[in-house]
């Protein structure tokens, strides 16, 4: 994405925030141990409006200043830290290959963020979140009070402008869209390198190392967030972090994972045997979850809801489970009991974009608000047998989640992952190949 598409970013922002200053930090650095820090990632939203990925800045727009309507805080050059620490941006940087009117050095935040504040009704900045910034922000603020006599008024309001950013980063443009494709392509050849690998004696953590390192070669910058690689029953913990099990015979492994490609995240599960043929038991549950997941895929439309779409996952699965004798009692009793929660617990969709679980409102008026084209959503019902449930042994420590990320259109919507096999009998097909 060039210059000029984060300068429309900040304009549009401008205008719907309407008078006044908007202040976008970007992410603090976090030590990890000693002198070692974390790898940075840059905030989504000061990435969103700028497209720069260095920390120590801060992003000033204006609709009150008679020349700035944008204006960067970055790190000066420094060749000094530059050999440890790699090539900075600078200032003239910022104002040529950013498109902002004016650079300054960061250590100037202190003395020059009150000029920009005052005369101000309303500040649009986020606070409370503990970032550094807040301090800065507050100092600035009794610097501009500190003007009263010369006739500079302070500001008055304080007014948090996610709710009108996140809007805008909901609705995904054409680059957007054709990011999280790339994102989706990576991730798929990911996805199958997995399904190659994933034999019985390897361990969780090779397969999902594998996968990484698909990731990085498809250009990849990180995974979009800490793969799930769970196998046997660790595949029925939803969040299963470890990595340390050895993958075992006929057992399944559920692998959740997606790159993040130019600050767009991928977000798929996939399930599939380690020995390369599903038991009768885990194919009973794997079709069930399918058809749930497919009949999600066709309710995914402009005008229906993510709640909607839950309550079709809901009715497919609780149906199945109780074909399959894992419930008992009618479809609307187990419903309205939510009995089927001891199976499938979590909710069906999210929102995805430049954060996996990504921004925007879900309701609107206490109501789900409508799926709207440019919206870009997960669908992933599941279906988790704990080792130690309260059912037939055959039944447990099965764990099953089938996930794709979907772009609502003006007619329905287009899967983004649909060349990432779920067909247990395409499943079977390839791990047959390896």
């Amino acid at each position: 994405m060039d210059k000029k598409t984060y300068a429309a970013r900040r304009a549009r922002l401008l205008e719907a925030t309407g008078p006044g200053v908007v202040l976008i930090p970007s992410a603090p650095v976090f030590t990890r141990n000693n002198d070692v820090e974390h790898p940075y990632r840059q905030d989504s939203d000061f990435y969103y409006l700028t497209g720069f990925d260095e920390p120590e800045s801060v992003l000033v727009l204006s609709t009150h200043h008679p020349e700035h309507r944008a204006v960067l805080f970055v790190r000066p050059r420094n060749l000094e830290r530059e050999i440890w620490d790699g090539p900075r941006l600078g200032l003239e940087g910022a104002v040529s290959e950013l498109g902002v009117d004016a650079a300054y050095d960061i250590a100037e935040l202190d003395e020059r963020l009150p000029d920009y504040l005052g005369d101000v009704d309303r500040v649009f900045v986020r606070v409370g979140r503990g970032h550094p910034f807040d301090t800065t922000l507050f100092r600035a603020l009794d610097g501009v009070r500190a003007r009263s006599r010369r006739g500079i008024r302070a500001p008055t309001e304080l007014v948090d402008p996610v709710r009108t950013l996140h809007e805008l980063r909901l609705h995904k443009d054409a680059d957007e869209v054709a990011a999280m494709r790339r994102a989706a392509e990576v991730t798929r050849d990911a996805h199958l390198e997995a399904m190659r690998v994933a034999k019985p004696g390897r361990r969780e953590i090779e397969v999902a190392a594998e996968m990484e390192r698909i990731f990085r070669l498809g250009g990849s910058e990180r995974p979009a967030y800490e793969s799930i690689v769970g196998s046997g029953p660790n595949a029925t913990i939803l969040h299963y972090r470890a990595g340390r099990r050895p993958l075992g015979e006929g057992e399944l492994l559920l692998i959740d994972a997606g790159c993040e490609l130019d600050y767009y995240a991928s977000d798929v599960t996939r399930t599939f045997p380690v020995s390369g043929k599903f038991s009768p038991e885990q194919r009973a549950l794997y079709d069930v979850t399918l058809a749930s997941q497919l009949a999600c895929l066709d309710a995914t439309k402009p005008g229906t809801t993510l709640d909607a779409i839950h309550d079709v996952a809901v009715d497919v699965i609780t149906r199945g489970l109780i074909d399959l004798g894992l419930l008992q009692g009618s479809v609307e009793e187990n419903v309205e009991q939510q009995k089927y929660r001891a199976f499938y617990m979590h909710r069906t969709s999210h929102w995805l974009g430049m954060d996996v679980h990504d921004v925007g409102l879900y309701y609107e008026g206490g109501k789900p608000r409508p799926l709207e084209p440019g919206f870009v959503l997960t669908v992933e019902p599941g279906i988790y047998v704990a080792a130690n449930a309260d059912v037939d042994p055959k039944w447990r420590g099965i764990g099953i989640r089938i996930e794709d990320d979907l772009l609502v259109t003006a007619t329905g919507h287009q899967n983004l992952t649909h060349d990432i096999p779920k067909d247990a009998d395409e499943i079977e097909r390839i791990l047959a190949d390896r």
